[in-house]
């Protein structure tokens, strides 16, 4: 279904996907305020079945941060956010898909940030890249193409698409907690009144219709159909580099919004 996407068709998720989005993450975060405990038996099974979303989203992260975790220990770490969404909310019904999303990229992204995952060297590179990036914008007056980039900050193409990883990992990191704030329970023991569900709605709703077209997609790729950076720049025939520069400046676009 995504392959068969279009540039053109791209405009109608600003409407329609605004919605779903919407409420993927404003109206089905409501934590019941009396959530019935899980028996162990309940809380194994329900890990196993929800085991695949955990993988769906080591996959994501796992192509934006380098190898700085493996696989196997982010997975593992995602089966404990996992773990920590089921005993907050309760048995799952069909919102909890949405709800134990963002714990489990929450739990992987606070490890990641525990470790202190990228070391001096590689922080001092990327801030010098992104002072070379912001020195190429204001001279162009506007944003360098990924050509322009790599000639103007005389690096390698691998060094220029690590620096965007890094940049969108962080970005990504930035906007989860932002979204985590908005969908939290004020306390563990009481739920988000339908007006407040009702206003993160409809400030991703005004968030996303901020986007252009092909921000759009890829956040649409991305979020709901859960594709890495690679296979959306496949869909999009884009480098990988693109991807990650169109996904921040969504997220920052968005964030931007929610924030204001």
């Amino acid at each position: 279904m995504v392959c068969a996407a279009t540039e053109s068709s791209a405009g109608n998720y600003g409407g329609g996907y605004a919605e779903s989005y919407g409420e993927s993450y404003g109206e089905t975060y409501e934590v019941r305020a009396a959530a019935q405990a899980l028996s162990p038996a309940a809380e194994q099974k329900h890990l196993m079945s929800y085991a695949p979303l955990v993988k769906k989203i080591v996959r994501q992260l796992n192509s934006q941060v380098s190898g700085a975790i493996d696989r196997d220990d982010m997975e593992q770490i995602g089966l404990m956010g996992l773990l920590e969404a089921l005993r907050r909310y309760g048995e799952p019904d069909a919102a909890f898909g949405s709800f134990a999303s963002l714990r489990i990229r929450g739990a992987i992204l606070d490890e990641l940030r525990r470790q202190d995952w990228r070391p001096r060297a590689v922080r001092q590179q990327s801030h010098k890249l992104r002072d070379g990036v912001r020195a190429l914008t204001r001279k162009l007056g506007r944003e360098p193409t990924e050509q322009e980039a790599i000639a103007g900050l005389g690096v390698t193409a691998d060094e220029y698409m690590a620096y965007q990883l890094d940049e969108s990992a962080e970005t990504l990191a930035s906007f989860d907690d932002l979204l985590q704030e908005g969908a939290a329970d004020g306390s563990a023991g009481s739920s988000p009144s339908p007006e407040e569900q009702l206003m993160v709605r409809r400030s991703l709703e005004q968030a996303l219709s901020g986007l252009n077209e092909r921000e759009q997609r890829v956040v649409q790729m991305y979020y709901e159909f859960e594709l890495s950076y690679k296979e959306i720049a496949a869909v999009l025939d884009l480098t990988d580099a693109r991807v990650c520069q169109l996904n921040k400046a969504a997220l920052t676009k968005m964030k931007a919004v929610l924030q204001g």
